[in-house]
């Protein structure tokens, strides 16, 4: 996820994150004591940026199969080849993962180009076991599909892409509702979504703000519920800005019958206050380790 009209500008450099475990008991407590009327840290409330990218490269079937063997859904970015193959990629060209073997825009290279690009070989990743991984197909991802949790699938070009995913979907039958999304910067892309794929749920993707740098404000509750209703979407995810995503901007999107989830919290004791403010789902580079933190520190309450 990444968009450019928010402040301040969220860095992609994966090894450059770091992540914060520790918990303020005080808050940990209070969400337990409310946990029956909000979400809380779980399988199926964290979701697993770009895979478990903590612990293998991202948008990487090593990074999605992490996640599901740990018992967590997965957010994935598909870019739309030039020959029309659905695949996975973050940026809208290929320098980064690739260590700059190929620079071109992931629009303008074929699959077979794509297919020989190592992409588990950069930053923190070389030399390591990963050498060699090559971005997947959307057919690959899908097969990783299970009920009771969801894969996230970020839409990155416009509408143009949406055949080619209903038509990678219509072969193969473990992808569902029950356990498939769409999420998408782009209203247009969004809208196409939901009438090319009514019965799957889209949600519109949203830094929070409007605008760009000194110019960019806070997008308003009712600005983000007037698109929702236009686009058809059926929810929002949002990126958690703990000055203005407060309990009464969830509420009163969650009231308008829309569900609300939240971007990239990569720091437990952020976390818990997004669930507690009534967030459905939180996307995290560390959902493992935020897990294995909340299930130690649950206990540690409980058992005084």
């Amino acid at each position: 996820m990444r968009d450019n009209a928010i402040k301040p500008k969220r860095k992609t450099n994966m090894k450059k994150r770091k992540t914060n475990m520790k918990i303020p008991l005080a808050s940990l407590a209070v969400t337990i004591a409310v946990s029956l009327e909000a979400a809380v840290p779980s399988h199926s409330t964290l979701i697993s940026h770009r895979g478990e990218s903590l612990d293998a490269p991202e948008n990487t079937l090593p990074a999605y199969r992490t996640a599901v063997e740990r018992g967590f859904g997965f957010e994935c970015d598909v870019y739309l080849s030039k020959d029309g193959r659905v695949f996975t990629f973050h940026d809208t060209n290929l320098r980064r993962t690739t260590n700059g073997a190929n620079t071109n825009a992931c629009a303008d290279v074929t699959w077979d180009e794509v297919s020989r690009l190592d992409v588990g070989s950069w930053g923190k990743w070389k030399d390591s076991r990963f050498a060699g991984t090559r971005p997947a197909l959307l057919e690959e991802v899908l097969e990783l599909a299970r009920d009771g949790r969801f894969i996230y699938v970020e839409v990155k070009p416009g509408p143009e892409i949406v055949p080619y995913i209903k038509a990678v979907f219509a072969k193969q039958t473990n992808a569902t509702p029950k356990n498939t999304l769409f999420i998408a910067f782009g209203e247009e892309t969004c809208a196409a979504l939901k009438a090319a794929m009514p019965e799957y749920k889209v949600y519109w993707l949203t830094g929070g703000y409007r605008g760009r740098g000194k110019d960019a404000v806070p997008i308003k509750a009712n600005a983000i519920i007037s698109t929702l209703k236009r686009i058809g979407a059926d929810g929002v995810d949002c990126r958690y800005h703990p000055d203005f995503t407060t309990p009464e901007f969830i509420d009163t999107i969650k009231k308008a019958g829309f569900e609300f989830h939240a971007w990239t919290v990569d720091d437990l004791s952020e976390t818990i206050e997004v669930f507690r403010r009534g967030a459905d789902s939180v996307t995290t580079n560390c959902a493992k380790k935020q897990l294995d933190a909340w299930n130690t520190a649950e206990l540690m309450i409980r058992a005084q």
